[in-house]
């Protein structure tokens, strides 16, 4: 970074909000009435050079609710048994409240306002987390804004002109193993590495008008994991 660059915040960048990637797989499409079955949120963090890096991944299994409906053809393109307690399964509660405070001191911690949903199709993701709210009636305890979500489908469409997740992380060289994907965890990873691969490509519209040339390698990163 040059002397005359000075670095925003992620508050200053995203207008008083925390963007929050999110994931969910769902035993069907009716948040109201299919099982919510597991959820992934990963927060980010801006580096010393002013750029957007994935920071910490909270994750949990979660066992159906009472009463909720399971479509097989979704449990069947999972690949999953959503009764299986060997998965160490949680309750909506045990997984969604500790989730949602963990998120709220990451708001606080940026100064932010509030959390915003990035996902891919986040609306969908927006609409299962909501739900869940709902039941547990925790409504005011949803850090997430509760209409806007960011949506990584189409921002990678303009961006790299794909929307399909693994075209989408192809296009933006980043690595894409389809034996772990529909996993909310893994989904999650990939979703927050190509929005801040494609929010770091126009970082210099937003404060900084001299971008340093440094570029996130994440085949590294998994190397370093493994």
């Amino acid at each position: 970074m040059t002397e005359n660059t000075q670095k925003i915040s992620i508050k200053e960048r995203f207008r008083g909000f925390l963007p929050v990637i999110v994931d969910v797989e769902t035993a069907g499409f009716d948040p109201h009435k299919n099982a919510l079955l597991e959820v992934a949120m990963m927060t980010i963090k801006m580096n010393d050079h002013g750029f957007l890096e994935p920071d910490e991944l909270f994750h949990a299994n979660i066992r159906p609710f009472v009463g909720s409906e399971i479509n097989q053809a979704n449990i069947d393109f999972l690949g999953i048994d959503p009764y299986d307690e060997s998965r160490d399964l949680k309750s909506e509660e045990e997984a969604l409240i500790p989730m949602f405070k963990a998120i709220s001191k990451k708001v606080k911690l940026h100064h932010c306002q509030r959390a915003v949903l990035v996902g891919h199709n986040g609306n969908f993701d927006l609409s299962f987390i909501k739900g869940a709210a709902e039941r547990l009636k925790c409504e005011k305890k949803v850090p997430f804004h509760p209409f806007t979500a960011f949506d990584t489908a189409s921002i990678a469409l303009l961006v790299l002109g794909q929307s399909a997740l693994p075209k989408a992380c192809i296009a933006a060289g980043i690595d894409y193993d389809k034996c772990n994907a529909h996993g909310a965890a893994y989904d999650t990873e990939l979703e927050c590495k190509l929005f801040c691969e494609i929010y770091n490509r126009f970082t210099k519209f937003c404060g900084i008008p001299e971008p340093v040339d440094v570029q996130i390698d994440y085949s590294k990163e998994k190397d370093k994991k493994e």
